[in-house]
């Protein structure tokens, strides 16, 4: 049997590069999506004819950048191409990042009627001061109105994105924010602590004392306070940064794209930048939009690039077992509930966890940090172990 695979698409456009923003971005180019719409849609026969079977896919995932600053044309054209290439699965999760300051209800409507079923907005901060230290361009008015407008279209699977520990930002106002980002129903919720990203703006300005220097300790406090409030909500921590609720029948929401991630199943990465991991082989494209549509339009022979590679690749690594164990560790352990499964971690190594990660694991059990569940033979993070996640995967790299 054929695993199901999931599909990430990068769009690097964006209106404006946020002040804290290291993503593979750019402003200022759109006249080159065009182009990099044809580029896409080339990179996607590419891989498909190199791949044995027609994979099937069971997840997709537009990324960026601002996806939404794509006219429905070219998401159209990405979708026939999609699905003249893969086994798209009828009911795939098919997930756009939007930020609120680019829709409308006519494009969220026109979205939802292409298969887009699955609609996560840039948030950020309920607070005017966080969003222009941040320089988003859009207020909690056009998040309030995006989210009106995105169930007007019928959406139903909506997520939020959250940032905290920001310069200046008090438990208070992150409380504003939390309670703001409730009151609108999302079904999903990723919460995640501000980095200073090396030679962003924001990064810059603190260097130099312009700004003050985010608190690590507050960022922390944030954290727990946000986990016991989402928790009192109703929503169900399932990873580190994500929280979703149930729906009317029980089952958690949670983002089936990033699962993927998370259970180091594979996934394919077309677009600028854009990275993969499929037969034990990591992928990552060329980062700038103009070389990848080049190398795109070089007519390159599909059969000359083995699968899960392209034209537009330009690091190919396969990943040898004690890569592959290290990886599935760290990604595994951010599933807070899931953890790592003993007889996957069998199924797929062919020794015990015990075997391979004994005295670190007994460590990790004392310092608080790790803990085994041993009815459903699952290890995991502890509440204190989630705060300190970083320093518990180091061990197992």
């Amino acid at each position: 049997m054929i695993q199901s695979y999931s599909i990430y698409i990068h769009i690097p456009f964006c209106q404006h590069r946020c002040s804290y923003c290291d993503f593979n971005t750019y402003a200022g180019i759109e006249s080159l999506i065009p182009d990099y719409i044809q580029a896409l849609c080339r990179e996607i026969r590419f891989i498909s004819l190199a791949a044995e079977d027609r994979l099937p896919v069971h997840t997709v995932f537009f990324g960026g950048g601002t996806p939404s600053l794509l006219p429905l044309t070219a998401l159209e054209e990405i979708f026939y191409s999609l699905k003249q290439s893969f086994l798209l699965h009828s009911e795939a999760e098919v997930t756009l990042e939007a930020n609120p300051g680019t829709l409308t209800l006519s494009y969220l409507q026109g979205l939802h009627s292409l298969g887009i079923n699955r609609l996560s907005l840039g948030m950020q901060s309920a607070n005017s001061g966080d969003l222009r230290l941040l320089e988003r361009q859009h207020d909690l008015s056009g998040v309030v109105q995006s989210v009106r407008w995105a169930r007007q279209a019928g959406y139903k699977n909506l997520n939020l994105d959250l940032i905290f520990g920001i310069p200046y930002q008090s438990l208070e106002s992150w409380n504003r924010t939390l309670r703001m980002a409730l009151s609108l129903l999302p079904e999903h919720l990723s919460l995640y602590a501000l980095t200073l990203e090396h030679g962003t703006p924001l990064e810059h300005w603190v260097s130099r004392g312009l700004v003050l220097a985010p608190d690590d300790d507050l960022a922390a406090d944030m954290y727990d306070f946000a986990a016991e409030t989402l928790e009192k909500a109703g929503y169900i921590q399932y990873e580190i940064s994500n929280w979703a609720r149930r729906d009317s029948q029980g089952k958690v929401l949670s983002c089936l794209h990033n699962l993927q991630y998370w259970r180091s199943l594979p996934y394919l990465g077309l677009g600028a930048g854009a990275h993969g991991y499929a037969h034990r082989t990591r992928t990552a494209n060329v980062l700038s939009p103009p070389a990848y549509i080049h190398r795109l339009q070089a007519e390159q022979a599909a059969s000359d690039m083995p699968f899960p590679s392209t034209p537009a690749a330009v690091e190919v690594v396969l990943i040898d077992r004690q890569r592959a164990i290290g990886e599935y560790m760290m990604m595994g352990l951010r599933l807070v509930h899931e953890g790592v499964s003993e007889v996957d971690f069998r199924e797929r190594f062919g020794k015990s966890l015990d075997f391979e990660f004994k005295s670190v694991i007994k460590s990790l059990q004392k310092k608080g940090l790790l803990e085994w569940n041993h009815e459903k033979q699952i290890l995991r993070l502890t509440p204190r172990g989630r705060l300190l996640g970083n320093q518990v995967f180091c061990e197992f790299i």
